[in-house]
């Protein structure tokens, strides 16, 4: 702008000034006059199109200041909305987190609840198998139950069904049990005979009772085989053989392992496999039902009580005595007992002995993973009634008095101990010994337990008996085993220095028997008993005159096999087995030497055992 320019805007600034201030004045009245219009100057001309243009400036001025103001409105409204919208935006994402945090907490329950369906239908898996094995074991305990039930009791039956066989190179008339000790020596014609015979007679039949009051636990046991002979038993047709009583008993046992049994069974002198439990009784593994030489036991009325302390039991028996007597030149001034009394029950033709006591016998066990083993002792007392009196036999009877008779009772007793272990994986081994005086009973060859004094009173014979077992188990089906047993009974004499047998060694064996027939075949010339025995049923035998034969000891080796050829705890167990024997007797030296006699003997056996 010029500065003529800027002279020409301050004037119209002024002069436009003045007039604004003259038009807000008061205006005076004044008359109208008619005035002629004047020409306009170039500077008014121009001084007027200044203040147009100032005018319309002013206006855009003002209008840009209203915009701005309107502006100014809507930005602070529009601030107003954005606050409002952030506001609503905040509680908006609070709504959304809470929704979020809301959908989360859903999709946690969901995943917890797809969890619990997971679950649940597992479960449910589960149930539906347990209850299908449910049903299929109750199923099987109606169908195949492994007990049967009666009020509170439960019955477990026990049985074996055998099909067996025995050979011996030396007959010895005898079913599948040995009498070891009855061995015929080379004199005795049946040592020149061999027999083979079949039997089923060692089947078994019993069962186990038992309730459980809570307190304590009640058992009864019941087992019975065909081992006995009535008679009307033969082997003519029939084969009428009586049912013979093996075990039983009954029993009380307690939560703190206390237990007491009372009846017959196995004498806590056999070796078991468990503490001293009852029917874990550890047996040689023979088909033999005379068992083995070496081998200790009896079976007995008797009342046992034991106690168990984690693996170690203490237990005491009181059991039925009998004493096995044998002599040679003995005095006629004494007896120890009587045949049996029909009256009473007992054989007729069986011995029984006046017993002054039970045979007393306790025994420690001990359980660990590295074997059973076994110690024990049993005391014994044997009675007779002898007559110092007498002074002399006529024809084998005593002659003389009655007076200064007396009972006279000797003690006897020894010490056993049996020891099993597990030498590897597939091999048991077992050693057995039991020694002692009057133990003879003991064994299984029943050697004698006592004999005489010259005076009439008795003496108890010194014994042992020793068995060594192995058992393999080659396979769960196959096992195989051997045994070496032995027993021996103490030459038991002395010198008579008055009375009837003045002069001559009396008792056990004595060195001045005559043996010297022992090994000399004889004529048939027994008589008979008047029901067999008779001809043409009446071998040869030498006389005790020529033949004292006393047993020193038996001695038994045997190997074989146990072939389960089925087993299943459903239906039962089907097993072979094969036994081959050598059994010898040796005899105590007397006149004419110590004869001796062996015996060849195979066994085999076919058994079906119910489950």
């Amino acid at each position: 702008m010029t500065k003529h320019l800027r002279a020409a805007v301050a004037a119209m600034l002024v002069i436009s000034t003045v007039s604004m201030q003259a038009q807000t004045g008061t205006p005076a009245r004044t008359t109208k006059k008619v005035v002629k219009k004047k020409a306009e100057t170039p500077l008014e001309r121009t001084l007027r199109e200044l203040r147009e243009q100032m005018q319309a400036q002013q206006a855009q001025i003002d209008s840009l200041k209203q915009q701005l103001a309107d502006k100014d409105a809507k930005l602070t409204t529009t601030s107003q909305d954005a606050q409002a919208a952030n506001a609503s935006a905040a509680a908006a994402a609070t709504q959304a987190q809470n929704a979020l945090t809301a959908i989360q907490a859903n999709h946690d329950q969901m995943d917890t609840l797809s969890s619990s369906v997971n679950d649940l239908k597992i479960a449910n898996v589960g149930l539906a198998q347990t209850l299908s094995d449910t049903k299929r074991e109750f199923n099987s305990a109606i169908e195949s139950p492994t007990t049967l039930h009666y009020k509170g009791i439960t019955i477990t039956p026990v049985a074996f069904f055998a099909f067996e066989t025995v050979w011996r190179s030396r007959a010895m008339n005898s079913d599948v049990n040995t009498p070891f000790n009855a061995t015929p020596y080379m004199g005795a014609a049946q040592s020149r005979v061999s027999e083979l015979n079949f039997s089923g007679r060692q089947s078994r039949v019993g069962g186990l009772f038992e309730g459980n009051t809570g307190p304590f636990k009640l058992s009864g046991y019941v087992e019975a085989d065909f081992l006995s002979a009535g008679a009307t038993s033969n082997e003519n047709q029939s084969n009428s053989y009586t049912l013979r009583q093996r075990q039983i008993w009954g029993q009380a046992a307690t939560k703190s392992g206390f237990a007491v049994t009372g009846g017959q069974m196995w004498s806590l002198v056999t070796e078991t496999k468990k503490s001293t439990d009852n029917r874990t009784e550890n047996l040689p593994m023979v088909i033999d039902a005379q068992y083995h030489v070496g081998f200790s036991w009896a079976r007995q009325p008797s009342i046992r009580f034991q106690q168990k302390l984690g693996g170690f039991t203490a237990a005491a028996s009181l059991e039925q005595a009998e004493y096995i007597y044998s002599a040679s030149n003995s005095p006629a001034n004494f007896f120890i007992g009587n045949a049996g009394a029909g009256g009473g029950l007992y054989n007729l033709t069986a011995n029984y002995s006046n017993n002054v006591a039970p045979d007393v016998i306790v025994k420690g066990t001990y359980d660990a993973k590295y074997g059973h083993f076994e110690v024990g002792g049993l005391a014994r007392w044997f009675r007779d009634r002898y007559y110092p009196g007498v002074t002399s036999l006529s024809g084998g009877i005593p002659v003389g008095s009655t007076v200064g008779a007396l009972n006279d009772t000797k003690t006897g007793g020894g010490f056993f101990a049996n020891i099993r272990v597990p030498a590897t994986k597939y091999l048991d081994v077992g050693v057995h010994l039991l020694t002692g005086t009057g133990v003879g009973r003991y064994g299984t060859s029943t050697l004698p337990d006592i004999t005489v004094h010259p005076d009439g009173t008795l003496a108890p014979i010194k014994a042992d008996q020793g068995l060594i077992s192995l058992e393999g188990h080659v396979t769960p089906k196959l096992d195989v085993w051997g045994y070496a047993g032995g027993e021996y009974a103490q030459r038991t004499t002395y010198l008579a220095t008055s009375g009837p047998q003045v002069g001559k060694l009396v008792g056990y064996a004595p060195i001045s028997a005559s043996n010297a027939g022992c090994n000399t075949e004889t004529l048939p010339t027994s008589t008979g008993n008047g029901l067999a025995g008779g001809a043409p049923y009446n071998p040869g035998t030498p006389s005790s005159a020529t033949c004292l034969g006393a047993t020193r000891a038996v001695i038994q080796g045997t190997l074989g096999f146990t072939y389960r050829v089925y087993s299943n705890p459903k239906f039962g167990r089907l097993q072979y087995q094969g036994q081959y024997s050598y059994l010898t007797r040796e005899a105590w030296t007397g006149v004419g030497g110590a004869p001796k006699g062996t015996n060849n003997m195979v066994f085999t056996g076919m058994r079906y055992y119910i489950p």
